[in-house]
């Protein structure tokens, strides 16, 4: 994500589903930890189709109130969960908005909304209530979704992170190479080297500084890709270069031009789920050429990033696209998706949820940018943490290797720098 030159974008057109963000605290020690907590939720049943009665609700409202300015409010009586609620909610204030209602706190005209439920039905009633004049009522039925009951237990998930480095020059990745309770060994990539560390004596101490070969200059808005290797240190990917670091200390650095395809999901979070993607040697994105195949597909729009998520039977996969929209593909066709997010995704396996969550960057109102986790049941993403603010730009989000956590590069704004962190997502505080 790079904010500075337009590749940090929000993706437009969006309905916002989760309104609360986090406090931004930070303690500073020898690592920073910041943990943003919120109640949410874990969803098991297919969306429903809301649509039809937001539209017919909408008219009839504005049928008694005209194409005025009006003060809206919301009540949910019903079983449905926090999730749907909010769905319906935001469904009928566009639904409003598209036949001319605009609202505002100190309207004449207050609309209270009511989400009911009778044994057939769901019932929608709008109580309308002018400064003057008698009060109306309408209302509308929705069909119950046939099926099971979704089933929603309160699940508190937060975002965790811990400052591994920090450096003046660009940091494109880093991959810790060895730990036991915490990293305490990690390589550093840069434009032109990567530089391994240890921590010694409750400090990070440099080891050795190995220098990164190549013929071409590098394009703008530089991305780098640091993984660890099992028979040997790590591989770098770099735009139109590969470089394999070796086993035996000390270590040696091996550089050659390349177009092999970059990994963009470890073996180690599902076997079946390694794929490699085509970069773009003179640009900042992948060409779309994956490996493996998707369905009968190894073609998809071009993209800045991916994350990959396991279904019961299947995978999706969800790309952020170069034409700053949220896709989903399955080798049959692609679909836009209604998704808040940044150009950098990831996707991680946890313990919390649904078992899978995708990390996803934003960008606070006039503020620095920040991380959200998500689920996305039925291709519906929801957000299943809090904000977490981050101190300026970010530049990169990867999963990391062993796929529960992932890397975040920012630039600090103030001082210029650049810092790493692990980001976690943690299943209470």
């Amino acid at each position: 994500m790079v904010g500075h030159s337009g590749y940090n974008f929000g993706i437009p057109n969006v309905i916002t589903i989760s309104k609360c963000r986090a406090h931004h605290l930070v303690f500073r020690v020898a690592a920073m930890r910041v943990s943003a907590l919120v109640l949410c939720y874990v969803f098991a049943a297919s969306a429903a189709d809301w649509s039809v009665p937001e539209q017919q609700l909408a008219q009839k409202i504005v049928g008694v109130t005209g194409t005025s300015t009006v003060s809206l409010s919301f009540e949910n009586r019903s079983s449905l969960g926090r999730r749907d609620s909010d769905i319906i909610q935001n469904g009928l204030r566009s639904a409003l908005e598209s036949v001319g209602v605009r609202f505002t706190r100190d309207a004449a005209t207050n609309i209270n909304i009511s989400l009911s439920e009778n044994v057939e039905s769901y019932v929608w009633v709008a109580h309308i209530r002018p400064s003057a004049g008698e009060s109306s009522v309408v209302m509308v039925s929705a069909p119950r979704p046939f099926g099971p009951t979704a089933t929603r237990d309160f699940v508190p998930l937060s975002l965790r992170t811990t400052s591994l480095w920090e450096q003046d020059n660009p940091i494109l990745d880093l991959a810790v190479l060895e730990e036991n309770a915490a990293p305490s060994r990690i390589a550093v990539l840069s434009s032109e080297r990567v530089s391994i560390y240890r921590m010694q004596g409750g400090r990070w101490q440099q080891e050795q500084v190995l220098e990164i070969s190549h013929t071409n200059s590098w394009p703008r808005d530089l991305r780098g890709r640091l993984v660890p290797a099992g028979d040997h240190a790590f591989d770098i990917y770099l735009p139109g270069v590969f470089c394999q670091g070796s086993r035996s200390a000390p270590l040696r650095l091996a550089c050659h031009d390349s177009s092999d395809p970059w990994p963009l999901v470890g073996k180690a979070m599902v076997p079946a789920m390694a794929m490699w993607a085509t970069f773009s040697s003179a640009r900042n994105f992948f060409e779309g050429t994956i490996t493996p195949a998707v369905g009968n597909s190894s073609k998809v729009l071009p993209f800045y990033s991916v994350a990959l998520i396991q279904r019961d039977t299947s995978v999706l996969s969800i790309f952020s696209g170069v034409d700053r929209q949220v896709h989903t593909f399955d080798g049959t066709g692609d679909r836009t998706i209604n998704a808040n997010w940044g150009s950098d995704i990831a996707a991680v396996r946890t313990s919390c949820g649904s078992g899978w969550q995708v990390l996803a960057t934003g960008q606070a109102q006039g503020g620095p940018d920040e991380v959200r986790a998500y689920e996305v049941p039925n291709l519906d993403p929801v957000a299943v943490t809090a904000a977490l603010e981050f101190p300026g730009v970010i530049t990169a989000l990867w999963t990391e290797a062993r796929g529960d956590t992932a890397i975040v590069i920012a630039h600090h704004e103030e001082s210029s720098s650049y810092e790493a962190f692990r980001l976690a997502v943690a299943c209470s505080q």
